[in-house]
């Protein structure tokens, strides 16, 4: 007994210290829950397993439609088969049930498991319909993007304000530690998504994207906006947005489209209606096109003879 004490001394010393540090651990995941939600904001989170934070009706309608009405239906059907399928191994085991049941129909129960799936299905189908339509059919838009896809960057059209243009590359690692000695927040350079152009939209305005593709198959998607469209060569495909919040929203292309599929990052500025004013005077001097003369392929033809 005195040679086991000091053991048992320790033990509770060793599970003190382990509660202690789980104590501790969960303090700090307390405490970083703020933090990673708001690096949730608009680009991904460390160790996230969900939506991205909405940022507009679209997304607010998408996480309501997964999280509120999906997930809680798929949970009930899980737990039920899962409990069925336990009952059942119990119930009808060969010590339980030597003698097998002859029965081969019930019609209570092939109608139940007819009907009941044809209501899930219904009760699922009325708001997919509704999310469908607000996606697909663009409201009275405010100003229209185009947004071109090529291999491996964006280019984007801004016709509403002058006309102008630009592309927009992924940064390397040394611009981005470049922008970041400039004094640019870290958060709003990340590695894979940071971009050297960034589109840039007033906040609470509809937002038309024209979506197309100047080579290979690729896709425009923003999950903080809820958007994701392919972009297809010889085809002008469209989708909307109205951004509810100011903020940096990155996304990718979502299509694979070759070899540099992974860095065709896309990053939005969402930012207030005099900002955005003032952004696209100065992008109309900085993206100006120099006026040349119109080119063509032959300008005199020669008679035949």
């Amino acid at each position: 007994m005195r040679n086991g004490a000091p053991a048992v001394q320790g033990g509770k010393a060793a599970f003190g210290a382990r509660a202690s540090g789980a104590l501790a651990l969960l303090a700090a995941m307390a405490a970083a829950g703020p933090a990673a939600a708001q690096q949730g904001l608009g680009q991904p989170a460390p160790g996230a397993i969900g939506f991205q934070q909405s940022a507009s009706p679209i997304m607010d309608f998408v996480q309501w439609f997964h999280n509120g009405l999906l997930l809680p239906i798929i949970t009930i059907i899980c737990i039920f088969v899962a409990g069925l399928l336990v009952w059942c191994l119990y119930r009808f085991s060969e010590k339980r049930n030597p003698t097998p049941s002859t029965t081969t129909h019930h019609v209570g129960l092939e109608v139940a498991w007819t009907v009941i799936p044809v209501l899930i299905l219904i009760i699922i189908a009325i708001p997919s319909f509704r999310l469908l339509y607000q996606q697909q059919v663009v409201p009275r838009a405010d100003m229209t993007i185009k947004a071109t896809g090529s291999s491996w960057r964006w280019s984007y059209d801004y016709p509403d304000h002058g006309n102008f243009n630009f592309v927009s590359n992924m940064q390397t690692d040394q611009e981005r530690q470049q922008r970041i000695q400039a004094g640019a927040p870290a958060v709003e350079v990340p590695r894979l998504l940071a971009v050297d152009n960034e589109v840039v939209v007033p906040v609470n305005k509809v937002v038309r994207v024209q979506v197309t593709s100047s080579d290979v198959m690729h896709a425009f998607a923003v999950p903080g906006f809820g958007i994701k469209v392919d972009a297809v060569p010889g085809r002008l495909n469209e989708t909307w947005f109205r951004a509810t919040r100011e903020g940096i929203f990155y996304g990718q292309c979502s299509e694979l489209c070759g070899k540099d599929h992974a860095f065709m990052p896309i990053a939005v500025r969402v930012v207030s209606e005099q900002a955005f004013a003032a952004w696209v005077e100065e992008a109309r001097r900085k993206f100006a096109a120099a006026d040349r003369p119109t080119t063509v392929a032959a300008n005199d033809i020669p008679a035949a003879r």
